[in-house]
């Protein structure tokens, strides 16, 4: 694989599963040096009681001959973050790459309960860990990211801001947190522009993480089984997809083009070339709006 990341240092924050860990992965991968956090380090247990660790994460950015860097961080503590970062400058002296990948709200999702019924803080806390966290890292990483100019700030989301304008997300809750990193992305783009620094919003497709294949009943090995009872899964894309995603446009001379914009994965593969680990280019969010949503027969013929 091309090293095209050489030289450069990469901060994931929420690397512990899900996309975030794909997209370290993949930053290491290409020669980054990657700093993972999250609060699932050293044998504490998730707060979702999820059994996925940074040292597992960090076992595979080695595998695939890349170097991680553990810091257990709880990002909604400004001085952890503040710690974190005076550590990456005491060691490195800049930071190049930032993802916030923080959420951690999974079990706190409550699916099409209107406000007045949904928990109030179970969603307020949702709000905090995905949107909070987010401004917290950004405060404190940014003065040292825009030291040099060509930083990348990318705010992990799930969905582009075209499609959640005209799309209910799961509850006023969930909603918002999308939202809101759609637009962070574009604020924190305007704010760094002058300096060099580039900032988009990304959003996977469909992803295959470890919640999802264990609530289908399935493998990574054996997911195609779970298109019996959800058809649909089939244009499903792995952690890593959106990772290349991230890994292309850290390395892209002329990233700052998509400053403030909202991006996915699978648009973003045809302009890069990437494609998934089976060599495929799932297009999921234009899959959504042509096929899933119109009640179409599931169908991935011209979309991966």
């Amino acid at each position: 694989m091309s090293k095209s990341l050489n030289g450069k240092i990469a901060l994931v924050a929420g690397a512990t599963r899900n996309a975030g860990r794909g997209i370290a992965i993949e930053l290491g991968a290409a020669g980054a040096t990657v700093y993972i956090t999250g609060r699932t380090a050293g044998g504490a247990k998730s707060p979702e009681n999820r059994s996925e660790s940074l040292e597992e994460t960090a076992a595979l950015i080695e595998a695939e001959g890349g170097t991680a860097v553990i810091a257990a961080v709880d990002h909604l503590d400004p001085a952890q973050v503040h710690a974190l970062i005076q550590r990456i400058e005491a060691e490195q002296g800049r930071l190049d790459i930032l993802v916030n990948a923080i959420f951690g709200g999974n079990s706190l999702l409550e699916w099409d309960k209107p406000i007045w019924e949904h928990d109030l803080e179970g969603g307020l806390q949702m709000l905090r860990l995905a949107v909070d966290t987010h401004l917290i890292t950004a405060h404190h990483a940014l003065p040292l990211m825009l030291r040099h100019p060509g930083s990348l700030l990318i705010e992990l989301t799930d969905g582009t801001t075209a499609y959640n304008q005209d799309n209910y997300r799961v509850s006023t809750y969930f909603d918002l947190t999308k939202a809101n990193c759609n637009r962070i992305a574009f604020t924190l783009g305007h704010e760094m522009k002058d300096k060099g620094g580039t900032a988009v919003a990304l959003t996977p497709g469909w992803l295959r993480s470890e919640m999802m294949l264990e609530s289908y009943e399935v493998t990574e090995e054996n997911w195609r089984d779970a298109l019996v009872k959800v058809p649909h899964f089939a244009i499903s894309e792995t952690t890593r997809y959106g990772g290349r995603a991230v890994a292309a446009l850290a390395a892209d001379p002329e990233v700052a083009r998509f400053n403030q914009q909202s991006l996915d994965a699978g648009s973003l593969a045809q302009v890069y070339g990437f494609t998934d680990l089976d060599g495929s280019q799932p297009d999921a969010w234009r899959y959504l709006v042509e096929v899933q949503d119109p009640g179409k027969p599931a169908d991935t013929t011209g979309y991966r």
